[in-house]
């Protein structure tokens, strides 16, 4: 690998899907205040997500709805907006 090209802050990160509950150790540069506890007993920077392998539709093949903002009705209520 060449020296001096990747990032200081590179470590590894607990990413949570609020969804399923799943968690991931994965290297990542993100920054959080939170922190967590992995299963070898260390603690890690935490990132909490809705969505991930664990809980989207395409990999679980499941259809749900996640809809935290209303988008869905607002997309709904333009669509029956724009047929009048």
């Amino acid at each position: 690998m060449k020296a001096k090209i990747h990032p200081k802050n590179y470590r590894k990160v607990v990413f949570e899907d609020t969804s399923s509950g799943e968690r991931f150790l994965i290297g990542s540069t993100i920054q959080t205040n939170a922190v967590g506890e992995w299963t070898d007993k260390k603690e890690y920077p935490l990132v909490k997500v809705e969505l991930s392998s664990a809980s989207h539709p395409f990999y679980t093949g499941k259809e749900t709805v996640v809809d935290t903002a209303g988008r869905v009705d607002k997309f709904k209520r333009r669509v029956a907006a724009a047929k009048k």
